[in-house]
């Protein structure tokens, strides 16, 4: 995560400064260990600590300069969508497809948090709509849910206010996906580098900050759909181990196409 740019579809000025214990993906690392983060440009574990991967701790700032030319990415896609929604508005239902499973992915991983949704609902959204059955179980959704009350913690320390109460107006954090590199695919099982931008305000007058991060995600076709799980995300990482890890790099960079990623077009 230290490369960030604040518009990452236009030329402009990169930006950055977010602390990397905000931004933490529900990725398998994340169900089985709460708190845990990524590291800075890794969908590698790293285990709580005093420091950067705590939550509310300050994370590492960079800065970039942008390329005086943009570089448009070689690979587009337009993932497609979920044919219905689940009860909480979800998108599921995603074609039986390499992409249906990026789609998914896609889905599992973007989330917004602000003074009418935290970090632990967010959460326990991804985890009910998007996580396979083996992994939905109580001790896993009470981890979950305990990860994200402490992520909230932090996340009202960075943005100056005490536990419990409401963000400041106009605050927010958050996380879209950008870009993704399959890893490995089969017809029930596609494990892929997921690229992606947080973004954070901490007030209506504060400016935007951001950073570009990657995670590694694995799904597997379970009753119809696409679900993340735990073994397939374990396998992903073994199978990664192969080539190294893609560049945490926003489309426009040189550096986009050189690491492989595919970016993301708005599907029409």
């Amino acid at each position: 995560m230290s490369r960030t740019r604040g518009a990452w579809n236009t030329k402009g000025t990169w930006i950055a400064g977010l602390a990397l214990a905000s931004v933490v993906v529900l990725s398998g690392y994340a169900l089985l260990s709460g708190g845990s983060t990524t590291s800075a440009g890794s969908g590698k574990p790293v285990s709580p600590s005093p420091g950067a991967s705590t939550p509310g701790a300050p994370g590492p700032v960079a800065t970039y300069t942008v390329p005086k030319d943009w570089n448009e990415p070689e690979h587009w896609v337009a993932l497609p969508r979920g044919a219905r929604a689940d009860e909480q508005g979800n998108p599921v239902g995603f074609p039986h497809t390499g992409e249906g499973a990026v789609a998914m992915m896609a889905e599992a991983t973007k989330m917004t948090i602000s003074a009418g949704r935290s970090y632990a609902m967010e959460r326990m959204r991804i985890f009910d709509a998007y996580y396979g059955k083996g992994d939905r179980t109580p001790k896993n959704a009470e981890t979950v849910k305990a990860g994200g009350v402490e992520l909230d913690k932090g996340l009202a320390r960075d943005m100056g206010v005490s536990q419990g109460q409401p963000l400041p107006a106009g605050a927010y954090l958050r996380v879209q996906v950008i870009g993704f590199k399959v890893i490995k695919k089969s017809d029930d099982e596609v494990s892929a580098w997921i690229l992606t931008r947080a973004a954070q305000k901490n007030s209506e007058m504060a400016p935007e900050t951001a950073a570009i991060a990657t995670t590694l995600v694995g799904v597997q076709w379970q009753d119809g759909d696409w679900k993340q799980t735990v073994d397939a995300t374990y396998r992903g990482l073994d199978d990664s181990k192969a080539t190294p890890e893609p560049a945490a790099v926003a489309p426009g960079d040189q550096a986009f196409n050189a690491a492989g990623w595919t970016a993301l077009r708005a599907a029409s």
